[in-house]
């Protein structure tokens, strides 16, 4: 039965992508320190024996006596309140905690697996974005912390496969949405959820024509785990390519959760990007692999997982 380590394991997607694993038959050890993770995420696994947690921020060395096939470096904050909250942890988790991960995979002759960030391509000026373009990122704004961290952490894991032979994968996520997401952690689906259903104004920044491409967790995790599997080193992009404005978005969800909260502006963050798709032929080729949940359908199964928290 191969053994999976997962870094920031009680994370949004660290939990979810803790389901899929045990489901295909795997043990898994989780790590989080749980400055953005948390156990209620985990709750549902209390007695399953093929599960552990530890407790454990993954910028400090580890030593694991277990033999591991897998491990998942999915740890750092991943929402702009967090990151700009703590831009050293996010740094420090992109770098060390990256260094640490594939350290561990190196030692244990284990597959790795980087969970990088569609924000490597920063406010692009190519669109849709592929996997060759190289990004428009200011290295030196309040968002390089996160953007930077994860460039940085795709760097590392070539340098690792390249000089050591490490068998990696890396994943260039786009806006992801879903079940367990915080409330009000700064990301535009469980902010205007959260606005929607407790009827204040969703905020927009700036205008709202700013555009993104959400992909429902399910997916995403599908997606982490044929390109496990697959022969493919380089970043694939691993998103949704429907594509809409903010304001459309906030209209969707006005609809969806019958509320009459008003649309309400503030200035726009700096550097927000403003636009966002992800092209998938890569995906599409290598993984066969692609969004088959659409975005009505998500939306509905994440507000009802909301409705008992707002």
């Amino acid at each position: 039965m191969p053994i999976s380590v997962i870094t920031g394991a009680a994370g949004f997607l660290g939990s979810h992508l803790t389901d899929r694993l045990l489901a295909e038959g795997h043990r898994v050890i989780g790590l989080d320190n749980l400055i953005t993770g948390s156990l209620a995420n985990l709750a549902h696994l209390d007695g399953e024996e093929r599960f552990r947690f530890v407790r454990h921020d993954v910028t400090q060395p580890f030593f694991l006596p277990e033999e591991v096939g897998f491990v998942w470096h999915l740890a750092s904050p991943a929402s702009p309140v967090d990151y700009l909250e703590h831009p050293i942890q996010t740094l420090k988790v992109g770098s060390l905690g990256t260094h640490h991960a594939l350290g561990l995979a190196r030692e244990k002759k284990a597959r790795f697996f980087l969970a990088s960030t569609s924000e490597c391509y920063g406010d692009p000026l190519v669109h849709p974005q592929r996997e060759d373009y190289w990004g428009n990122v200011n290295p030196v704004g309040p968002r390089s912390c996160y953007d930077e961290a994860k460039r940085f952490a795709e760097a590392l894991t070539m340098a690792y496969h390249r000089t050591h032979g490490l068998d990696t994968r890396i994943a260039r996520i786009f806006n992801t949405y879903g079940p367990r997401m915080r409330l009000r952690d700064g990301r535009v689906v469980p902010n205007f959820i959260a606005q929607a259903l407790a009827g204040e104004p969703l905020t927009l920044h700036g205008d709202g024509s700013q555009t993104r491409s959400f992909c429902y967790v399910d997916d995403l995790i599908d997606g982490f785990w044929r390109l496990m599997q697959a022969d493919c080193h380089g970043p694939v992009n691993l998103g949704n390519p429907d594509e809409l404005s903010i304001r459309d978005f906030a209209e969707k969800i006005r609809a969806l959760t019958a509320s009459r909260s008003p649309l309400e502006q503030r200035p726009r963050p700096v550097d927000d990007p403003a636009v966002r798709r992800p092209d998938i032929a890569l995906a599409r080729s290598l993984l066969d692999w692609e969004p088959r949940i659409d975005l009505d359908e998500g939306l509905r199964r994440t507000i009802e997982s909301f409705r008992g928290r707002v």
